[in-house]
């Protein structure tokens, strides 16, 4: 299944699946986002399947976004695979 990013403003809507193989599709959509907007929201509503490099890709845009001092926002109840990984890290930063 192929990954398609459509986008309105600062709105960024994910189709498909976001994989090993199509990763790079993703990351140069978002390369340098932050350079031109404070504020960014990823919808992820449509996302029918993640593998763990598409996992890490979003995972490393937010810390971008931490880092240069922007906003981000994941929406929608797209894949549990990602919404795991950011309540796991939650967790390991609440308990330490």
């Amino acid at each position: 299944m192929d990954l398609e990013i459509t986008n309105l403003n600062n709105f960024f809507t994910l189709k498909g699946a976001l994989d090993r193989n199509n990763i790079y599709l993703f990351k140069s959509k978002f390369r340098n986002i932050f350079e031109k907007a404070n504020v960014i929201t990823i919808s992820i509503e449509n996302l029918k399947s993640i593998d763990r490099y598409g996992v890490n890709a979003i995972a490393q845009l937010h810390n971008e976004s931490i880092v240069k001092q922007k906003r981000l926002s994941i929406i929608g109840f797209g894949c549990k695979d990602l919404y795991n990984h950011f309540k796991s890290q939650e967790s390991e930063t609440t308990a330490a």
